[in-house]
């Protein structure tokens, strides 16, 4: 599974989603909205629908223009802007249900990949599949066509929001099993609460 690249051309992400981006580039906003530009994204709206492959596009650009820790801020900005299910209220909910808002945020021929009402999920984009490793740890694997520094700040990011007064979250990729960007299938995060 290539990084930056849809697994089917059809899939669309929300715009509430792609505006991430301009929300995560702070105050190059303007720089955010001509990078999607450039890539087939013109004046993105929440509410409308954009070809996935266009949004992957753009962060290929920002990872060879710009660099890691953008695209980490870009991923931090996702749990402000997805749709999340209502019973996540802690870091370990919020970790688990990454996968979810993934699936939700994400559709195929105009049906959104995570049906609420089934509680159905289609496949298409891959997944964030969570792990429990202890009562205050856990992994979270991600092979989704995502850059690994976006994903750090989605998991950092959706934990943080959830925290209890006191928890401190600390994300951490597990090196010694590699990663997507080093030509791994998968990339799988360490965190701890």
């Amino acid at each position: 599974m290539a990084l930056f690249k849809a697994y089917n051309p059809k899939v669309e992400v929300n715009g509430e989603t792609v505006l991430s981006v301009v929300k995560g580039m702070g105050s190059m906003k303007a720089m955010g909205m001509k990078i999607l530009d450039g890539n087939s994204i013109k004046d993105p709206k929440p509410g409308q629908w954009y070809p996935q492959q266009a949004w992957l596009d753009a962060f290929k650009y920002i990872a060879e223009k710009i660099g890691d820790s953008t695209l980490k801020s870009i991923g931090k900005a996702i749990p402000e802007n997805a749709q999340w299910p209502p019973s996540v209220n802690s870091v370990e909910s919020a970790l688990a249900s990454i996968d979810v808002a993934y699936h939700l945020n994400h559709r195929l021929l105009g049906k959104p990949l995570f049906d609420m009402k089934t509680g159905k999920m289609s496949e298409g984009i891959g997944h964030y599949a969570f792990e429990k490793t202890s009562s205050k740890s856990a992994k979270v694997t991600c092979d989704n066509p995502y850059p690994d520094a976006f994903d750090q700040g989605i998991i950092e990011s959706a934990g943080k929001k959830f925290a209890k007064d006191g928890e401190m979250v600390i994300v951490k990729v597990d090196e010694k099993a590699g990663t997507r960007t080093q030509g791994k299938e998968k990339t799988i995060f360490v965190v701890t609460w």
